[in-house]
């Protein structure tokens, strides 16, 4: 019976348009909906596999090109090319392109034109308008915005890494590429990844930041416009003790301030993004993007509230310090675990509670003033934004992002 209901699902999809090359390779799990795969040039090659109740096809999309392509609960949008490898609780928008042996996995959002080239690894990645991706890369647990157009993008080099998984074997470490307040505003400087490089999470780098091939970033540089490169390597052979890390006040903002963006971006998608509904932007897409960005929230918080359990079963002194109660990190280690509770509901309060209303009702009427003109093309839209109005959405948002960190902060202030 099962095997039935596929063949029938897949006869229905032929019968609206799909084009399948070699339909009896081709596996539809039993609880797709065929009602959400469009029949207007969508190609599915041979090989591939879809699952999924909520899975979403748009039309254009072309799966499996370069070979087996495996689709499970995402929501595709339109002119998507998946050429092959798998996908998984994840979201592309218009004209996003993922090369083959592409490993994609849950809380992943690409934006319009976003690209990728063959085998990259993405998980909790947020990928804004025309970023792109070479070959061979680790890319988890970041966000990374800036660029103007498909000529002027932010790129991340081949064999590049982003090191989301420490010693202390914890992974709050998600990294801020750019950011979200003036990232969305597509008026950015693009930001260079380097090749055969690397990126130490929890990491935050300005908007024009250019990091030299082969170098690994360890640090926060939040300026604009800036080239990072490494120096001399040396080697070296010396004591080692794992335990919690001593940068425990970077840490902790850093994580801060990218959950302080990603709900900035929630209200972005709530109040800006919807206002696109259309053939382009359905509302299935709209509502596959808020799930995957409620994922990528609750997942940091998650990893920050376990990198806080693993701070409460180390007992020991910090590795090469005297522990006692009047030791900095002692202090904020203490303070970090006793408070966490309150931090943790802060954590997941909805982005409304750190709104500034008068900045964004006066930022949204005007929006709302050229969409009705310009018509449901959101790049175009925002890239029609005059300087003075793209500052004042960076203001609103900014204020989420300033609000969540500040907030938290009181909760803990010996990391002040």
């Amino acid at each position: 019976m099962k095997g039935e209901n596929r063949v029938s699902i897949k006869k229905q999809l032929i019968s609206k348009g799909v084009h399948m090359p070699s339909p009896e390779s081709v596996e539809i799990g039993q609880d797709v909906d065929p009602d959400r795969i469009s029949g207007d040039r969508v190609v599915i090659h041979g090989g591939c596999r879809i699952y999924g109740g909520s899975t979403l096809i748009s039309k254009g999309t072309i799966m499996g090109h370069e070979g087996p392509a495996t689709v499970v609960d995402c929501q595709v949008g339109p002119g998507v090319r998946l050429n092959s490898g798998f996908f998984q609780k994840s979201v592309f928008l218009k004209g996003v392109s993922m090369g083959s042996g592409s490993h994609v996995r849950a809380g992943t959002i690409l934006e319009e034109e976003a690209s990728v080239a063959h085998t990259v690894g993405l998980k909790q990645t947020i990928l804004f308008p025309w970023v792109t991706l070479g070959s061979l890369i680790n890319f988890c647990d970041c966000l990374m915005s800036g660029g103007t157009g498909p000529r002027d993008h932010s790129e991340v080099g081949s064999s590049y890494i982003h090191f989301n998984f420490t010693p202390f074997q914890d992974k709050a470490t998600p990294s801020l590429i750019g950011d979200v307040p003036k990232g969305v505003m597509l008026n950015q400087p693009p930001i260079f990844l380097g090749g055969q490089g690397g990126l130490v999470g929890p990491c935050r780098l300005g908007f024009g930041t250019v990091i030299a091939a082969g170098s690994i970033c360890r640090k926060d540089e939040s300026r604009n416009s800036r080239l990072i490169f490494e120096g001399r390597p040396r080697g070296g052979n010396i004591p080692y003790s794992n335990g919690p890390p001593k940068s425990l006040k970077r840490i902790l903002i850093n994580n801060l301030s990218y959950i302080g963006n990603l709900k900035a971006l929630l209200q972005w998608y709530g109040k800006v993004r919807r206002l696109f509904i259309s053939e382009d932007f359905p509302e299935a897409l709209f509502k596959g993007l808020l799930d995957a960005l409620h994922s990528c929230i609750n997942e940091r918080i998650h990893q920050l509230g376990k990198l806080v359990f693993r701070l409460s079963e180390f007992e020991a002194p910090y590795p090469g310090t005297i522990q006692n109660a009047d030791f900095p990190l002692t202090r904020q280690k203490d303070e970090l675990i006793r408070n966490w509770p309150e931090l943790e509901t802060l954590l997941h309060r909805e982005p409304d509670a750190f709104d500034n209303p008068a900045v964004r009702d006066d930022f949204l009427r005007q929006i709302e003033g050229i969409v009705s003109t310009q018509g449901l093309n959101y790049l175009s839209v925002i890239k029609a934004l005059g300087s003075e109005t793209a500052e004042q959405g960076s203001r609103w948002l900014q204020c989420i992002v300033d609000g969540i960190v500040s907030e938290s902060l009181k909760r803990i202030p010996t990391f002040v």
